[in-house]
């Protein structure tokens, strides 16, 4: 399997006020995305993951109805014949809360999928890194957090905590991303391997800066 890239090739961060705009984000790095393409989404209760995947999957052209997949684990969203990338790969989404480690992860068989789809994953950092040395990961910070941890840390820093912590964790309760609401939102994009050597042009698609 490929092994994990120590560093990324970029930083990029961007500022959304409101959920419309995190959703924008989503649709607008769709356009960049292709079968084969790892996203990892790192962030606290209502950070916007699932409102960010909500807008790859509008991009991509794939079957609404996108919601956080907790206790499914893996949702395949087709893509539509009649969307603006017809033929274009589908979306799978996966949340990792409840899988405490790489070989919990192979057990799902995301290997299947990923050479047809693009594979999006919440809650992934540290646990699906092994999949694909090219990958983007994105980290969601809420400004009103709830008790200080959200995703893998400060946008300077980078460091893992507690918010990414596994079912035995005390950070438990956070595991939904139902509660996305207008406020100020820090969203920091990394690129990983060959395949994210450059940093995707995202202000103008997305319409974020």
């Amino acid at each position: 399997m490929p092994g994990q890239t120590a560093e990324a090739n970029w930083e990029k961060t961007y500022s959304a006020t409101t959920a419309d705009q995190t959703h924008a984000l989503g649709a607008g790095l769709a356009r960049v995305l292709d079968a084969g393409d790892l996203v990892v989404l790192s962030g606290e209760l209502g950070a916007g993951k699932t409102t960010l995947t909500q807008g790859l999957g509008e991009g991509l052209g794939v079957r609404s109805g996108i919601i956080s997949p907790t206790f499914v684990l893996v949702r395949i969203h087709p893509n539509l014949p009649d969307g603006p990338r017809p033929g274009g790969p589908d979306l799978v989404h996966v949340d990792a809360y409840r899988l405490g480690s790489a070989a919990e992860v192979d057990d799902i068989d995301l290997e299947n999928t990923m050479d047809t789809s693009v594979t999006v994953v919440e809650w992934g950092h540290d646990r699906v890194e092994h999949l694909s040395e090219n990958r983007l990961e994105i980290d969601l910070h809420r400004a009103i957090g709830l008790g200080g941890g959200f995703g893998r840390g400060s946008v300077t820093t980078g460091t893992a905590d507690a918010a990414n912590a596994g079912p035995d964790g005390a950070r438990e309760s956070l595991d939904f991303d139902t509660d996305d609401t207008d406020e100020p939102r820090t969203i920091v994009m990394r690129g990983y391997g060959p395949r994210w050597a450059d940093a995707p042009e995202l202000d103008a698609a997305g319409g974020i800066n």
